[in-house]
């Protein structure tokens, strides 16, 4: 097995929404992170466009062309807060073919861990209607890639974005392959996921939505990620792991209230990791959301990397229940009964 991979392309750099928190800088600032640390062993490679067909698994084709066409006639104001340039389609379509790639190379066996970094992000793109700077749901176009390819039959997708991903909800709501786990401020952008969306049809269940409050730090959302999501994952049983990753829940972030550090971040990534080593090597690969201080985003980053990419996973430490976590669990009782009360 190689080096883990990073995909990117030079394309991010030129979606362009003018003056706006999703900025080209932030990922210039990872770059730069990443790059005075020596990219931390991780092996650099360029995204593939997305192909069409796999696009539209979630994205339908007039929605597809309907950004095309718009990008082609040099972009404009999706709504207030999702704005593409002439160059926007090209990047989402990128950022949603590097996360494609890298779960290939995660399933075949070829990777042990993955990140994709691209803009704009994808999390709250649902399948007809971009919004929240986002234009394709990126992690859900790979998911849903995997499990109509046969490669595999479940997923596990953990957003931890401090704003709920609408859209991934939206497009896996009710599938029963996809276990989707988010992990968000309440109240907060676009005002979904409350605990009691939990999908519907043959999906019921398997939407987990665990809201919390703006001022929550590391110990309350380590606590939801040990407590509730790793427990959840094991009785799911997946054979691929993703993250929504966005480190908007960062302390120093200027648009949401909450009060993660860089720790905490890596914390996370390392009960995930042990996750998939207890799966039985089930791959980890994460994709870039929200994160609007550089330099805190471009931290947060290097220190999910330097855990997902390690040779072995960090050893477990003793992490307290919280009461959501405490009140997660009972609440999660009635569509998981294996799930033990804490």
């Amino acid at each position: 097995m190689g080096a883990p991979v990073l995909f990117r392309h030079p394309s991010s750099l030129e979606h362009d929404p003018g003056p706006h928190p999703e900025a080209a800088e932030r990922l210039v600032a990872i770059e730069r992170e990443l790059a005075s640390r020596d990219w931390l062993g991780w092996e650099r490679c360029e995204s593939p466009a997305v192909e069409r067909p796999v696009l539209e698994r979630v994205h339908p084709r007039e929605q597809v062309e309907a950004v095309e066409a718009l990008c082609a006639r040099g972009g404009g104001a999706i709504d207030m807060d999702t704005v593409v340039s002439e160059r926007s389609f090209e990047a989402a379509l990128h950022g949603s073919g590097g996360t494609v790639a890298m779960v290939d190379l995660l399933l075949a066996g070829e990777a042990p861990a993955g990140f994709s970094a691209h803009r704009p992000p994808g999390h709250h793109a649902t399948p007809k209607r971009a919004m929240g700077f986002c234009v394709f749901d990126h992690v859900a176009v790979a998911a849903r890639h995997a499990v109509a390819s046969g490669a595999v039959e479940r997923v596990v997708i953990l957003d931890w974005d401090v704003h709920h991903g609408n859209g991934t909800q939206n497009v896996f709501e009710e599938d029963p392959a996809v276990l989707f786990v988010s992990i968000h401020q309440s109240p907060l952008y676009p005002g979904t996921g409350g605990a009691s969306e939990i999908g519907e049809g043959a999906g019921e269940g398997f939407t987990v939505n665990l809201p919390v409050p703006a001022g929550s730090g590391d110990e309350t959302w380590v606590s939801l990620v040990q407590h509730v999501v790793v427990p959840l994952a094991l009785a799911h049983e997946p054979q691929l792991i993703l993250l929504s990753a966005g480190y908007d829940a960062h302390r120093a972030d200027p648009l949401a209230g909450c009060r993660m550090t860089e720790e905490g971040f890596a914390t996370m990534a390392g009960a995930v990791r042990r996750l998939g080593a207890e799966l039985g090597g089930v791959p980890v690969g994460a994709v870039l959301e929200g994160g609007y201080e550089p330099g805190a985003l471009a931290r947060s980053v290097a220190a999910t990397l330097e855990v997902l990419g390690a040779p072995e996973p960090p050893a477990a430490s003793d992490v307290a229940v919280a009461a959501l976590a405490r009140e997660a669990r009972e609440r999660l009782a009635a569509s998981w009964p294996g799930l033990p009360a804490l």
